[in-house]
């Protein structure tokens, strides 16, 4: 995929050059051509810019989906198309001080490839002619803002509002919109009606909203409380009525089922795991560290771990007649949210049939978390658990479930949560590596320190410290041992697991581990604690993050590591 990018000072270097050229042509043609190339001289300012455009739009990047991501890439825009048309004197324009003026129906005049492919933001002008076929849902997306106003794709996310998004669109501005802005047409917040949350929560970003688990209160017991439980959510949080709601069970192999919470709770056995869950971006902090890259910047808290209850995905599609034994080449359920962008593009995930249906896969249809009903957040009145699978497959709001031969198709699935070699970077990524990638199910072997905290201060003679954290491995793999070291990994002590009693691969939930650890004799400083823990396939976790970073940030798994210190004697 190929991600365009545009420098703001070579753009106004080459707008003082271009005026300097056509100072004799009319006045009206000179106010037109703004920002309309970059000279070849400047291929390299322009590369340099373009990768930093484009990792300043993605480190605030939210799993950005085809709506949201309409206008992600937007230092991309080429002007070529908007030289021709001023020269071709196509345009329809009234000149108001230095710019062009274009009414309404002359953006929706250019609503085609054909025609040029324009769109308004507060009252600018823009042409995006040349960026539809770059942009990362497909052009058909960016073509529903085609001839009209991108106003309600850029209130989705909320980082597109900031000033330097703002400076680098303006490069590409045309012209203005008659009269402005129309207030009659204010978009209205998507975000207007979100719950409310707990203010310990650690806030990452606030629309959408996705924040995570306080670090003092992660593993210190079984389960994590509900209110503090992390949120990610990729768009606004839907509002469902529980008498009105409904499940659409199709695809191949199956009959057509629509079945309502009722029925679910009524027909079907009861069944609870318990089970972590964690974001695909778990710990990105760390490799932010090493190089900054797209996504939220969690650091160990995007993890908890819940008993979740509902019925099991297998009894509900035997229910809808699928017979595994006869599934005909089906090799994916997918599954679809009721939380959608403006162009009413679902979030949604899939994961394999064998997953789905297997008689140890305990894939739930959820409606119950920690014995308490589903809050909105984490999905009232249904959501999906896939236990051992990474948090992105878990889809909240579920409203569909599509047995199929296919992935879903999703940005989230097709453009997302897909990890490359550390030499892949936004600007070198193809379309064919988007494709060629598996998309993320298990999660890697991980750990973290939860205890003490990082910069901790110990009084001066102290000989050991408390130290407690979490470990676990996707697939459900158990995890049968963690090491900790006082010492940056030069020595190991091995830490006691609190939960190590779950079944052989089916070791959904996380393991809590602890220890007294002795510190270097006589020591004072600073001190780095470090752990790392090893799963029952042997997996272990790398030392550092370098070869495993990756431009996406996802499945960090490296040593988690802390800095402490002791008072030197005074």
């Amino acid at each position: 995929m190929k991600r365009l990018g545009r420098s703001l000072n070579s753009a106004l270097l080459h707008q003082s050059r271009q005026a300097q050229r056509t100072a004799s042509a009319a006045p009206s043609q000179t106010q037109f051509i703004r920002t309309l190339s970059v000279l070849p001289s400047q291929a390299g300012a322009e590369k340099q810019h373009k990768q930093a455009w484009t990792q300043h739009l993605l480190r605030l990047g939210l799993g950005l989906g085809a709506g949201a991501s309409l206008f992600a890439a937007y230092g991309g825009f080429s002007s070529s198309h908007c030289e021709q048309q001023a020269s071709a004197g196509q345009t329809k324009t009234a000149q108001s001080g230095s710019r062009p003026i274009y009414s309404e129906d002359d953006v929706a005049e250019h609503a085609t490839k054909d025609t040029g492919v324009w769109v308004t933001y507060q009252g600018g002008v823009y042409d995006v002619t040349n960026w539809v076929d770059q942009h990362p849902g497909g052009g058909a997306r960016i073509m529903l803002a085609a001839g009209g106003a991108i106003d309600p794709f850029w209130a989705m996310y909320a980082q597109h509002k900031t000033a330097e998004v703002r400076k680098i669109l303006e490069t590409y501005r045309i012209g203005d919109l008659e009269g402005g802005a129309d207030p009659s047409k204010q978009v209205a917040d998507p975000y207007a009606n979100e719950p409310k949350r707990h203010k310990a929560l650690l806030v990452r970003s606030a629309k959408p909203f996705n924040a995570e688990t306080p670090t003092d209160a992660l593993g210190s017991g079984p389960s994590t409380p509900n209110e503090l439980f992390y949120v990610r959510n990729h768009l606004p949080v839907p509002h469902v009525e529980p008498a009105a709601y409904s499940l659409r069970i199709e695809g191949e192999g199956l009959r057509h089922v629509e079945l309502s919470l009722n029925d679910l709770k009524t027909k079907f056995k009861r069944h609870s795991v318990s089970a972590a869950m964690q974001c695909s971006g778990n710990r990105r902090h760390g490799m932010n560290e090493v190089k900054k890259i797209q996504g939220l910047d969690w650091d160990i808290g995007a993890i908890g771990s819940a008993e979740w209850s509902g019925v099991k995905l297998r009894d509900v599609l035997r229910y809808a007649g699928f017979d595994e034994d006869n599934s005909d080449g089906v090799a994916h359920v997918q599954f679809e949210g009721l939380d959608s962008d403006i162009s009413g593009t679902c979030y949604g995930a899939s994961i394999p049939i064998d997953k789905a249906m297997g008689s140890h896969g305990d894939v739930i249809l959820a409606f119950s978390m920690n014995g308490r009903t589903l809050s909105t957040d984490h999905g009232f009145p249904l959501r999906l658990v896939v236990p051992g699978v990474t948090g992105a497959r878990s889809v909240k709001w579920l409203s569909r479930i599509i047995t199929s031969k296919e992935e879903s198709q999703a940005h989230w699935q097709q453009h997302d949560y897909k990890a490359f070699s550390p030499g892949v970077t936004m600007d070198t990524v193809t379309e064919e590596d988007w494709r060629s990638a598996p998309a993320l199910q298990e999660s890697p072997v991980t750990s973290a320190i939860c205890e003490p905290a990082n910069g901790a201060q110990l009084e001066e003679g102290t000989e050991e410290v408390a130290v407690r954290g979490y470990a676990y491995s996707g697939g459900g793999r158990n995890i049968i041992r963690v090491d900790v070291s006082p010492d940056g990994g030069k020595t190991w002590h091995v830490a006691t697991l609190d939960n190590p009693g779950q079944l052989p691969y089916r070791a959904w939930d996380w393991t809590r581990w602890h220890l007294d650890l002795p510190l270097p004799k006589d020591h004072s400083g600073p001190l780095e604690l470090c752990c790392r823990a090893v799963d029952s396939s042997y997996n272990t976790q790398p030392d550092t993050v370098a070869p495993i970073w990756n431009m996406r940030g996802i499945v960090n798994n490296a040593w988690h590591r802390i800095n402490i210190s002791v008072r030197a004697e005074e």
